[in-house]
């Protein structure tokens, strides 16, 4: 995987053996116990010599082995390497072989993700592979993910494009699933907007991969009593989302929010903040964003084992419309070089900030970066309705498959 770089140093000491001293008056006692010295160090010397060649030839057989074993796709040189490696900065690298599966035969694939289903010919955006500068991601192995998910429960937490991270990683584990009948939504739903919970169910394995539709994490309540007109529903940033007692107990947990706190879906619509009984309707959402977080975090400290538990937090991904009032909708053909600021985001920056402090680990998958460069990966007019272009979504297969690999490294990071 990454360049593991473990230097090795033999400090040299040079013994200097210099001419016998003699005593002043030349006496002859004197003389021989210098002789006697002499050749005292002389047999030292030679009974260490052969001793000191086979060290340095072990040292030098066994070396190159070593390299290997640390530049190899092992799981011990991967977790040497993993304070040494920043996954989120890299770039991509055109890579043939990718996509990693068929959105058309994956069922649990939105049909308004499936770009190519619905009709993009140009089909390189598919084939971009996130290169890390220090390191490499392992290639995905199906068969080693599905053994170890065995037994597990993954969940995922946030908005839609949670759901598409959903989604991404069920066609991907789907690929080295023989009987496809046995990968099933345990509840036969349908995959849409509005279904609060979704779990699918991969028999054989006996896990689950389950989605929970929280797109704030905190509470929403509708009319509060004794309030301005103007507010038709309050987000609790003091209390988190009524259904977060399903998301405990679970053994890999991905949180992630951020694409609603904005004026159009709250102050538009009449939604304000509220903290214990009192309506705040002047807050800023920089503000209330970071109190939400902070009563999340507070609920993970309290209610999750993180001995059995791996917690998530993705960071915010970019959108890419060409103007704020998110009109107009220019997917290019290829990554763009110039990010223009979208590699920098106020609520990731609130995120990393809450997980420093925590007392619990958690792992923050700061995609923002990485996923600014993909101006070219968006569903566009590719979404079962061009009159209305999603600059926002991300197409499937593409870059929340990525998202995923690097999700599923962490967690071999951590067998």
């Amino acid at each position: 995987m990454s360049t593991f770089n473990r230097s090795k140093s033999i400090n040299q000491r040079t013994l200097g053996v210099g001419t016998p001293r003699t005593a002043s008056f030349g006496s002859p006692r004197v003389k021989l116990a210098s002789v006697s010295q002499w050749f005292r160090w002389l047999f030292v010397i030679g009974a260490l010599f052969p001793f000191s060649i086979a060290i340095a030839g072990g040292y030098f057989y066994l070396l190159p082995s070593l390299t290997q074993a640390f530049q190899g796709f092992g799981t011990s040189k991967f977790n040497d390497s993993m304070d040494e490696c920043n996954f989120f900065d890299g770039n991509w690298v055109f890579d043939e072989r990718y996509p990693l599966y068929n959105a058309s035969e994956c069922p649990f694939a939105e049909q308004g993700f499936n770009c190519v289903g619905n009709g993009r010919r140009d089909e390189d955006y598919l084939r971009w592979r996130w290169k890390p500068k220090r390191c490499d991601i392992p290639r995905f192995d199906v068969h080693d993910i599905l053994g170890r998910l065995r037994n597990k429960r993954v969940v995922f937490v946030g908005d839609s494009m949670s759901r598409t991270q959903w989604e991404s990683l069920i066609c991907l584990l789907m690929t080295g699933v023989e009987d496809k009948n046995s990968v099933y939504e345990v509840n036969n739903h349908n995959i849409t907007k509005r279904i609060r919970f979704l779990s699918v169910r991969f028999n054989s394995f006996n896990f689950t991969v389950e989605f929970f539709r929280s797109v704030f994490l905190v509470q929403h309540v509708w009319m509060p009593r004794h309030v301005p007109r103007r507010v038709r529903s309050t987000l609790k940033l003091d209390k988190l989302d009524d259904i977060s007692n399903q998301w405990v107990n679970s053994d890999i947990l991905i949180f992630n929010t951020g694409h609603w706190w904005v004026p159009e879906k709250l102050f538009e619509t009449g939604c304000y903040f509220q903290v214990a009984n009192t309506v705040r309707l002047g807050m800023p959402i920089p503000i209330a964003f970071r109190m939400a977080l902070d009563t999340w975090a507070s609920w993970v400290e309290k209610m999750i084992d993180t001995n059995r538990t791996h917690v998530f937090f993705r960071s915010y991904e970019p959108s890419h419309w060409s103007e704020q009032s998110h009109r107009l909708c220019n997917v290019t053909n290829l990554p763009i070089s110039e990010v223009g600021g979208k590699d920098g985001n106020v609520f990731s920056d609130t995120i990393l900030e809450v997980v420093k402090n925590l007392t619990v680990p958690i792992t923050v998958l700061n995609v923002t970066s990485m996923s600014a460069f993909r101006s070219d990966a968006h569903v566009g007019k590719w979404n079962g309705n061009p009159s209305i272009p999603d600059c926002s979504h991300w197409c499937l297969p593409g870059v929340p498959d990525m998202w995923n690999e690097i999700l599923l490294s962490y967690l071999l990071s951590q067998s």
